[in-house]
């Protein structure tokens, strides 16, 4: 079964999240940004999510982690919880 680890950073609003992203592009530590903006628990682990496998995550999170290039930020990714940013660190 293939997994993905990946991190998130969790807001409220698709105008945030295009901000978060433009600051990324532009050099922000994704890690940084997550702990300072994300409305998630795993925010204070720069977003961390651990590994998952497909199916363990809301339908539109998990098409952009195991449909998408890992190492790119992805996003915004709308779910029933807000606007994501994400980026799968590694899929196996």
């Amino acid at each position: 079964m293939v997994r993905a680890t990946a991190r998130h950073i969790l807001v409220k609003t698709e105008q945030a999240c295009l901000d978060l992203k433009k600051q990324i592009e532009g050099g922000a530590d994704f890690a940084a940004l997550a702990k300072s903006h994300s409305q998630c628990p795993s925010g204070q682990r720069g977003g961390d999510l651990g590994t998952f496998g497909r199916g363990q995550m809301v339908k539109e999170f998990d098409t952009a982690c195991f449909d998408g290039d890992v190492g790119v930020v992805q996003g915004p990714v709308k779910t029933q919880f807000g606007f994501h940013l994400l980026e799968v660190t590694k899929r196996a």
